[in-house]
């Protein structure tokens, strides 16, 4: 009996995954995100992991993690931030993997900043590969530009890739187009769109591209909605 795994999209940059019995939350921005009604008080975590250290993605990880004693996931400055603050955390960094009881984190290079919401140096951005117990590879980008190695990222074999198409911030739906074709996922979830004018797209309209020009499928989520793997 394989493991489900469920990938879940909170609006803006927010998602969880359910791997077995474990529960992960990633860049977990609630108060204050047009793009969700949940509050942090509502979600539940064992896991927390953050891509970099902007207020939007490092969100309310301190007062989820108090409350659930999740273990906080990222590269080694944000770890020594949020340690510091008294939370759990494991540190790692840009192409190390650590074996955890939902699977095998990689951290990936992105093109972004990291600075913490109090000015704090937050190390390199970075994405996420995950490998999980039953073989299923979920890249989760963050924030970032295109960039040429997401061939070799690619290369790994990808059943979901969770890609932003925003612009201004991150890649737009061009660019996020060539990134389909270097990582050629089975499927594509777009993010990072529409939670402010500025980063205003059309998900429809990029996913009729992106199936007209790639073999990957792209399934656009309403916030708050799940895709089971």
């Amino acid at each position: 009996d394989a493991m489900e795994t469920i990938y879940t999209w909170y609006g803006h940059a927010t998602h969880s995954l359910k791997v077995g019995e474990s529960q992960l939350l990633i860049d977990p921005y609630f108060s204050g995100n047009p793009a969700t009604t949940l509050k942090p008080e509502q979600v539940s975590a064992d896991y927390i992991l953050i891509t970099h250290g902007h207020g939007d993605h490092i969100g309310d990880t301190v007062s989820i993690a108090k409350r659930t004693d999740a273990l906080c996931v990222s590269n080694a400055e944000i770890s020594a931030w949020l340690r510091d603050k008294g939370l759990r955390t494991h540190a790692q960094h840009i192409g190390g993997g650590h074996r955890y009881p939902f699977g095998y984190l990689k951290l990936t290079p992105a093109l972004h900043g990291s600075a913490l919401p109090d000015g704090s140096y937050g190390g390199n951005p970075a994405g996420f590969l995950l490998t999980t117990p039953d073989e299923k590879r979920i890249y989760i980008a963050g924030d970032t530009g295109l960039f040429g190695d997401m061939q070799l990222i690619g290369d790994e074999g990808i059943d979901l890739a969770v890609l932003p198409i925003g612009d201004n911030y991150t890649m737009g739906p061009d660019d996020a187009l060539r990134a389909v074709k270097l990582l050629r996922p089975k499927m594509v979830i777009p993010v990072h769109y529409n939670t402010w004018e500025v980063i205003a797209q059309d998900p429809q309209a990029w996913k009729v591209r992106i199936e007209a020009e790639t073999e990957s499928k792209v399934i656009v989520l309403a916030p708050g909605e799940s895709l089971s793997l």
